[in-house]
């Protein structure tokens, strides 16, 4: 699909304005009196929904500009990065309750993370669209790529069951931490603060660390994914895009059920390997061997399909689990009560 120029900037200027939007909206930053607040479920879900609406309806319109293709290449690309930044929320909950970050601020912490994020996935999809117009065979490495992704997320899930990660002391974390001093408690949504003549970062600037460091390594995983699905541009960004939007709002809402959604990472496995194959299969017959392709059409259709029984067999087990565990009194954290 050809995109004129103020179309990118239209797009990426309507982005901005929705994150703006969102931000004063919910986050009152004009109001002192109110100061940051918990996020409650009821919020989440109209906020979830507006973002899944908009997505949609944009959708929509796709199609009656590019035709029936070309939406559904988008949709499908949604649905997947969709997937995918819901295995993300995954590893924000696990970050989350690492850094132990109050509720009442976690929100602000989640909207930096989809800022960096959008930023990244754009980068990464200016150097995969130059790759694939300069060298076809690119979609081979893509292809085994998610195939090794796949592999990595069934292993990483596996691994997860058997002991948690300790995000506070990775890698990232480590150079900060000797680099500059950091505090032992949190000062409001502050990275840094002055005591005793001298600059020291707080928690709050670890934990953006840390979730900046994840947002790459999710970049690096979704963009080959979804330029397995489509090659224009301007859909791999905007279904990038809207997949992030509302990314903090979900994040509340379905905190409660993380431990519940156990089985979402094979759900994206089996995604994954699906994508990795089409690709292999599309780089096949560019360069001349009469393989079958995988439209559109079909793509979507084992997309929806995958995950909409990936979701309902973890609730079914989830439930089950649930049920055979004593009752905790502990409040499961970033879940607010209305």
């Amino acid at each position: 699909m050809d995109v004129p120029l103020w179309v990118w900037v239209a797009t990426i200027g309507a982005m901005v304005v929705i994150l703006a939007v969102d931000l004063a909206i919910v986050d009152h930053p004009w109001s002192k009196k109110s100061g940051p607040k918990e996020f409650g479920m009821k919020q989440a879900a109209w906020w979830a929904a507006f973002y899944i609406g908009i997505a949609i309806l944009f959708g929509f319109g796709v199609w009656y500009v590019g035709g029936a293709t070309i939406a559904g290449e988008y949709f499908a690309g949604f649905v997947t990065e969709k997937s995918l930044s819901v295995d993300n929320l995954f590893v924000f909950y696990l970050i989350m309750g690492s850094f132990a970050v109050p509720k009442k601020y976690q929100h602000e912490v989640l909207l930096v993370g989809i800022v960096i994020a959008l930023v990244m996935r754009g980068i990464f999809i200016a150097i995969g669209a130059q790759a694939i117009n300069a060298w076809s065979e690119v979609f081979y490495l893509f292809g085994a790529f998610l195939i090794y992704t796949a592999v990595k997320i069934v292993r990483d899930h596996l691994k997860k069951d058997e002991e948690d990660e300790d995000f506070t002391n990775s890698f990232a974390v480590r150079m900060v931490r000797k680099v500059w001093p950091v505090t032992d408690d949190y000062h409001g949504a502050h990275l840094t603060v002055k005591q005793n003549g001298r600059r020291y970062v707080t928690p709050m600037l670890m934990v953006i660390v840390a979730i900046g460091v994840t947002d790459l390594v999710f970049a690096v995983d979704s963009i080959p994914a979804i330029f397995g699905l489509t090659q224009d541009p301007y859909i791999v960004f905007t279904a990038n895009a809207f997949a992030l939007l509302g990314l903090r709002q979900l994040y509340f809402l379905l905190a409660g059920l993380m431990d519940r959604l156990s089985l979402i990472s094979w759900g994206l496995a089996i995604i994954m390997v699906f994508i990795g194959v089409k690709m292999i299969l599309h780089a096949l017959h560019e360069n001349g061997v009469h393989v079958p392709e995988i439209g559109t059409g079909l793509s979507l259709g084992v997309i929806l399909g995958v995950m909409t029984v990936t979701v309902v067999a973890s609730l079914v087990v989830g439930g089950r689990r649930k049920e055979s565990e004593p009752v905790e009194d502990a409040e499961r954290p970033g879940v607010a009560s209305e």
